[in-house]
């Protein structure tokens, strides 16, 4: 029988022989890579931490002790352990487990979570908690090296070292983060991944200076300066003067050595930050050989004979914007490029590939994205900085420091906005319009298809102040117009008109060519529409909104964004400011809750935000 069929709960993985976990790691790693091969997801994070997750698991007391996992993504093999395996198979798909922990649907889940280098912070509230509660529990935060190029992580441990909470940490090192990691501390953690002595010095100061007799504060002061000059010539210093007791690098693949450090450190009352190396992808030779493309992947497909080969659909948006930005910057030799730790996901490696020397990868660090583009803007260049959506929003403070008030002259691409499928609630990007509207002087855009963010980016790089294009994770459409009418700022695009005024579509983005269909599917019928693409969400064409409210019976909006504070919500305000009849204006777009994860056209069919869900609305306003 196999030893996964009898795991239901972690109690059960702690009566296995150590000697018979690698068996049960491997039949594990073959589920996984069943599944994801299957539904798509996480791979090459989630093969790299099965054996360390085995050995947390067979050590801690889950869900009594909290383990808090940095962006969540890798924690397949913690779902099936602690109690999911029976719903393993609907991982990512519509009603079936999330791709990241949710705590609604296991108590072994601490927070549902989907962003990078939260997992200290968290984990040390726990830790506090608990010393201020008086219970034994322990608090376990495991992020990637990635995560420690945010700047919350550091603050949190800055905290850590000052508070002196039971605090483990522990540190998955696999060079990786989506990418491979960049940045000086990429660098410091491969001096300790291959300073294999560390440790063992480390333990031999320990035990010289215990065995000594206590004879004065001089030689205890000269073992201390001792064992630090050893740890700063090692490369440990750093983690040691942050007040965490430091132990590895581990091979994270060696689930009796993890264990039996596990234990020991299980029973340390302090700060303790335990570095695991691990290898990204291990068992796949799909993920081994494409780490980065297969760090989250789509479903794979099988040729005749067997073979596997990855899905490539039509052209996207993302595929788009990195030609678009590339041949920009052929022309323009003062366009910078910036991604924050996402150049495969933006499109921007291509622009690396070309122009080195003007690409920036910050790590993840949305802040000093953002700083760091507006002193290109500062000093005369054009800076792009591509940042998905749901990313940007943690850069909040410097949208108003340094973007709005030094109206930086900065263009800002956001991929996955709107519903982004399988990632689900943590990832979709539909809240951008809603915080970035309310600033002055921001123009938003969006296009409508493929050839119109060509032009739309090319426009926005001749304005002289902060720009947002928003566009989906999806396939472009198949263009239905010839050619798109010139940019000017502020001013929408009517691609139907229609003489007998029985209404009118204002639609934005990635929702107008579902309203055109809808607009042609209702002219069969004999109800003719006005369909605008509105291009812009600030300024708005309030010329032509204007004359539509006084001419048309009623305006509907369209927007694949929160319904609150979004496009439709800046048309209302629009109206009321003008004095027009804000009544007769219906607004579609997200209801006011958290959209899970699923398929995007059945999550969109679902919310009415598509051709079919547009043509009910208009019939239930024509047939009023």
């Amino acid at each position: 029988m196999a030893l996964l069929e009898k795991i239901k709960a972690p109690e059960e993985l702690k009566k296995i022989p150590v000697e018979e976990l690698p068996r049960l790691a491997e039949e594990i790693r073959k589920k996984i890579i069943e599944v994801v091969y299957k539904n798509g997801g996480h791979l090459g994070s989630n093969l790299g931490v099965i054996e360390l997750t085995i050995a947390l698991h067979y050590v801690f007391n889950f869900p009594s002790d909290r383990i808090t996992w940095d962006v969540s993504h890798q924690c397949y093999t913690h779902k099936i352990l602690g109690g999911r395996l029976d719903k393993f198979d609907t991982l990512r798909l519509g009603g079936g487990l999330s791709g990241f922990t949710a705590p609604e649907e296991s108590p072994y889940d601490s927070f549902k979570v989907g962003h990078a280098g939260t997992s200290v912070s968290t984990a040390l509230g726990i830790a506090c908690a608990n010393q201020l509660l008086k219970n034994n529990h322990k608090a376990i935060a495991v992020l990637g090296d990635g995560a420690l190029t945010a700047g919350m992580t550091f603050e949190a441990l800055n905290h850590a070292g000052t508070v002196k909470p039971d605090l483990i940490v522990i540190l998955n090192d696999n060079k990786m983060s989506i990418s491979r990691t960049i940045g000086s501390m990429a660098n410091y953690l491969n001096k300790l991944r291959t300073t294999h002595l560390y440790q063992d010095i480390k333990n031999e100061l320990y035990r010289i200076a215990e065995s000594l007799p206590k004879v004065g504060h001089t030689v205890e002061k000269t073992l201390g300066h001792l064992r630090a000059s050893a740890m700063s010539f090692l490369g440990g210093f750093i983690f040691e003067e942050l007040g965490f007791s430091y132990y590895g690098p581990v091979d994270g693949h060696n689930i009796p050595k993890m264990i039996q450090l596990f234990r020991e450190t299980q029973k340390l009352k302090q700060p303790i930050l335990i570095h695991v190396v691990t290898e990204k992808g291990k068992g796949s030779e799909l993920a081994l050989k494409d780490p980065s493309n297969l760090h989250g992947m789509n479903p794979v497909k099988y040729s005749d004979d067997g073979k596997i080969s990855l899905r490539k659909g039509a052209e996207t948006y993302t595929d788009v914007f990195a030609r678009s930005a590339t041949e920009l910057a052929r022309e323009n030799s003062r366009i910078v490029a910036i991604t924050a730790a996402m150049p495969e996901g933006t499109g921007l490696i291509e622009f690396e590939k070309i122009h080195p020397n003007r690409y920036f990868d910050v790590g993840i660090c949305e802040q000093h994205a953002l700083g760091l583009a507006a002193g290109f803007a500062k000093q005369g260049l054009k800076p792009i900085a591509a940042i998905y959506s749901t990313f940007l929003q943690r850069a909040f403070d410097q949208l108003f420091q340094e973007v709005a008030l030094q109206k930086s002259n900065i263009v800002f691409t956001m991929d996955r906005a709107g519903l982004v499928g399988s990632d689900g609630a943590t990832h979709h990007g539909v809240f951008d319009i809603a915080y970035l509207r309310m600033f002055p002087e921001f123009v938003l855009m969006s296009p409508k298809d493929g050839s119109e963010l060509t032009q739309m980016l090319g426009f926005a790089l001749t304005l002289n102040q902060p720009v947002f294009i928003r566009y989906p994770r999806t396939e472009t459409p198949k263009p239905l117009f010839a050619e798109s009418a010139p940019f000017a700022l502020g001013k929408a695009e009517i691609l139907k008109s229609s003489s007998s005024k029985s209404g009118v579509i204002l639609a934005y983005g990635s929702m107008v060519y579902p309203a055109y269909t809808a607009a042609e599917e209702l002219s069969k019928e004999g109800i003719e529409l006005t369909v605008v693409n509105a291009r812009f969400a600030k300024p708005l064409d309030e010329e032509l909104i204007k004359k539509l409210s006084e001419e048309q019976p009623f305006v509907i909006t369209v927007e694949e964004h929160a319904a609150s504070g979004g496009f439709g919500s800046a048309v209302l305000e629009c109206l009321n400011r003008l004095g027009m009849d804000t009544g007769k204006t219906r607004c579609l777009g997200i209801p006011d809750k958290f959209i899970e994860h699923g398929n995007r056209a059945k999550l969109l069919a679902s919310l009415g935000l598509d051709a079919e869900g547009i043509i009910k609305i208009v019939k239930s306003l024509v047939n009023k």
